[in-house]
């Protein structure tokens, strides 16, 4: 007499998807909380005053330049130790995005020729939208 096992209905494998919305809603939580945004301010410029100022549209097609009062120059996040440096950077950013916008952020004492040397090299770069900050005059 041979003795009949009969199988259990098959076992259905599969991940519950019912707590799913959870887990994606704290990962969210767990990336905003520890992710660090760092915004960079450049060098420790006093801006000149003007009568009359005027605002960018928009920051996304916008490179910045720093000149300090001891004449350092830092385009975004990269310190220039020879000014002839600069057409190259400009000229790869101007190519990266054709909107570039050049603003220059120049300290009252800085000298002028530092500057005039940087809007130069600007041109060689050809990189000619170029804004120049200022703060607005109280009074």
């Amino acid at each position: 007499m041979a003795v009949k096992i009969q199988r259990k209905s098959e076992m259905k494998i599969g991940i519950p998807t019912a707590s799913m919305p959870d887990i994606i809603f704290q990962l969210l939580i767990f990336f905003m909380v520890s992710t660090v945004l760092r915004e960079y301010t450049g060098l420790q410029v006093k801006l000149p005053e003007a009568a009359k100022i005027q605002k960018l549209e928009s920051k996304r097609n916008v490179s910045t330049i720093w000149i300090d009062r001891k004449n350092r120059v830092v385009i975004d996040d990269v310190t220039i130790k020879n000014v002839s440096e600069l057409r190259t950077i400009a000229y790869q950013k101007l190519v990266e995005n054709p909107r570039l916008v050049i603003s220059l952020r120049v300290d009252e004492g800085a000298d002028m020729g530092i500057v005039i040397d940087v809007q130069q090299e600007l041109r060689k770069a050809n990189t000619l939208r170029v804004n120049y900050s200022a703060l607005q005059k109280v009074g």
